[in-house]
């Protein structure tokens, strides 16, 4: 059961059909790229003497090249580990060294920054389109690998608890049953059309590529390297029947932009990453249409734990629908959905506890951390660390993500991994990260600083060790922490301050 089987399959079936486009520009078909997928694997496992299971980076921005490097590492036998192109050079190197990954492609210019901080196990380092990149392509095609159902595939890594991120591991399994979710429950269709790839390719819009290859669809990657809603609307004007993945904060900026968008060529906008003011859904659906599908999931169970589908987000005439615009929709068929409490006690409907999910979709556990995948998947049932209710009918309520967790832009952002990096400063002697409530952001990261040092110093302390979008976007300096007696901050309190300063509570 290799997911790469479906590239070859629709190959064979429909070769002419555009595979990848750059704008509106086509530039390979689906006979090109399941040939290169199929040579980059013989140099994978004959030039490069791969064993069956090894695991290679991907530490690159969406293009083309992503689809032909994802399906000839599954064509090899091999695992992807494809890695968020917006992390530091530190961050990228912990996990090419926990992944054990052996081979890295990178795309130009990140590729410096990766060396800087390789770790001895990896062997190779190659640059996206370089010579050496397309010498690749001379080696003999070979046969697709004999893969199990439950063979490691895609290695997501996601942050955890400790600012360490974790390696999520998604089997062949796993992405073919959150494959067929996604053309069942959030995009369903019979043609083809077109899925714009305006999310990073590394996570959630990656996700989405297998069932796009399944209906040989075309994968359409901006030009820019920028999300800008003028862009987005061109090429939406170029590719009738599209589908695009994207954060709230996208959706919010295409809404309002005032670039005429020709809505009759939208299929689908698949929302998630975080919650969508129900305000900011209306005035999508009074944009764009009825087009809108809500999807909430985690890494650990790759964007496939509930669904609120198109015709339920469009239903205006449902006595229920704005109470239900709030909610994340009902679990995907074949995914069961409860709420805890202690000791994992399920709770009514209504009562407020942890999200637990359970299904063929959830991750075999965490690389080489057999503490935190028991952890995670204790009783048959992925503890997601999301807190959440549900109501008598099923739909889920998120209450929150979890006590520290910061998501802004649809990117997760731990706060201890940010106040490791500013403790390092001389000239801090507490710190206490937050999020605190943003319109466009959904969060925003803010530090509160006990000590001297200045922001301007700790913005650069953060620039300089941890990836941009994770630095403060607000330092405040105090004179003391709220703690409990036991000397623990109290970021609930923390939280409340803030929101005080700020007017917003």
């Amino acid at each position: 059961m290799n997911l790469a089987l479906g590239l070859q399959q629709t190959g064979r079936e429909h070769p002419q059909a555009p595979a990848a486009a750059i704008g509106a520009r086509v530039v390979t078909t689906y006979r090109e790229l399941g040939g290169r997928a199929a040579r980059m694997a013989g140099a994978l496992r004959g030039q490069f003497c791969l064993a069956a299971g090894d695991r290679v980076a991907i530490a690159a921005q969406n293009s083309p090249h992503y689809l032909e490097l994802l399906y000839g590492i599954w064509h090899a036998g091999l695992a992807a580990v494809p890695a968020n192109a917006k992390l530091h050079g530190a961050e990228l190197g912990y996990i090419l060294e926990h992944s054990g990954a052996r081979v890295c492609f990178a795309a130009p210019k990140l590729d410096r920054e990766i060396a800087a901080h390789a770790p001895p196990t990896l062997e190779r380092l190659i640059v996206i389109g370089s010579k050496e990149y397309e010498s690749l392509f001379a080696a003999d095609a070979i046969e697709v690998a004999p893969r199990a159902a439950d063979d490691l595939a895609w290695l997501f890594y996601t942050s955890g608890t400790t600012g360490r991120p974790k390696g999520a591991m998604l089997t062949h399994r796993n992405l073919a049953v959150a494959t067929q979710s996604y053309l069942g429950e959030v995009d369903p269709s019979r043609e083809p059309g077109a899925i714009l790839h305006a999310a990073p390719m590394s996570h959630g819009s990656g996700l989405y590529i297998m069932g796009n290859v399944a209906r040989h669809a075309v994968h359409v990657i901006p030009e820019s390297g920028s999300f800008e809603p003028e862009a987005i609307f061109a090429m939406i004007a170029a590719w009738p029947q599209t589908t695009m993945f994207a954060a709230p904060t996208m959706i919010k900026r295409l809404v309002e932009s005032r670039a005429d968008c020709p809505v009759e060529n939208i299929r689908t906008l698949v929302y998630g990453g975080a919650p969508m003011y129900v305000e900011d859904t209306v005035k999508a659906l009074d944009r764009f249409g009825p087009c809108l599908a809500q999807i909430y999931g985690q890494g650990e169970a790759p964007m496939t734990i509930t669904v609120l589908p198109k015709h339920e987000v469009g239903n205006r005439g449902h006595p229920r629908w704005h109470e239900r615009l709030a909610s994340a929709g009902r679990p995907f068929s074949g995914v069961e959905v409860r709420i805890a409490g202690a000791e994992d006690r399920t709770l009514p409907p209504g009562e407020t506890g942890e999200i637990l999910a359970r299904g063929e979709v959830v991750m075999a556990g965490y690389w080489r951390n057999e503490a935190a995948s028991a952890a995670a998947l204790r009783g048959g049932f992925l503890h997601t660390g999301d807190v959440g209710a549900l109501d008598a009918d099923g739909y889920l309520y998120l209450k929150d993500r979890s006590k520290d967790l910061i998501i802004s832009g649809g990117s997760n952002i731990y706060p201890r991994e940010v106040e490791e990096v500013l403790l390092t400063h001389g000239g801090v002697r507490e710190v206490s990260v937050i999020g605190r409530p943003d319109r466009e952001w959904g969060e925003v990261v803010v530090a509160y600083v006990v000590g001297e040092a200045s922001a301007k110093e700790l913005d650069a302390l953060c620039l300089d060790r941890i990836a941009r979008f994770k630095r403060p976007k607000d330092y405040v300096f105090v004179d003391a922490l709220p703690k409990n007696n036991y000397g623990k901050v109290l970021k609930t309190d923390l939280r409340a301050m803030d929101a005080r300063k700020t007017g917003t509570a």
